[in-house]
């Protein structure tokens, strides 16, 4: 039985929205993601950091900033015990300097996504995927990887209409 697993990187705190840095409760990653598993049979896995960034949106930047030049993988909390009992992934991000946030490289290679499908799901502040479906498909050369959805994280709480097209579109709905 096909299996769906939503693995994602979320982060709340101080979040450039609606063109100010604003406070959020919830990640818009999160938002998101929480619709899709409401309307598909699926699990949630949170791809969370051992070092949390912090909440202050410019220090969030500088790390991310320093992370990306220095090409990191930031050490996770867990694993996924029974990757190979899914079929499909949905991989959700903000992007975080022109690509995932590298935690998303760090699970990315710590699991064989060979014959698996890859849903590549992002939230940004205006620049879409940039370089992440590029980065997807060199990380995981053996998957098959579906067309992506781009939210702006703007419109996080009313993507709703957005997101049951895609799911349609790439067939887990």
């Amino acid at each position: 039985m096909a299996k769906t697993l939503i693995a994602y990187f979320s982060h709340a705190g101080q979040n450039y929205s609606h063109g100010s840095i604003r406070n959020l409760s919830v990640g818009n990653t999160e938002v998101v993601v929480k619709k899709i598993h409401a309307l598909i049979d699926s699990d949630l896995f949170y791809i969370d950091t051992v070092r949390k960034y912090p909440d202050d949106h410019m220090q969030k930047i500088e790390i991310a900033k320093r992370e990306f030049n220095e090409n990191a993988r930031p050490e996770l909390t867990a694993r996924v015990e029974n990757m190979d009992a899914y079929d499909t992934v949905i991989v959700a991000f903000p992007n975080w300097w022109t690509t995932m946030p590298m935690a998303v490289f760090t699970f990315l290679e710590s699991y064989d996504f060979t014959g698996k499908t890859i849903c590549p799901l992002i939230t940004h502040g205006g620049s879409g995927f940039s370089n992440s479906l590029k980065d997807i498909q060199r990380l995981c050369p053996g998957a098959r990887i579906t067309k992506g959805l781009a939210i702006n994280g703007d419109d996080a709480a009313t993507c709703d209409k957005d997101v049951e097209k895609w799911l349609k579109q790439i067939g887990l709905k």
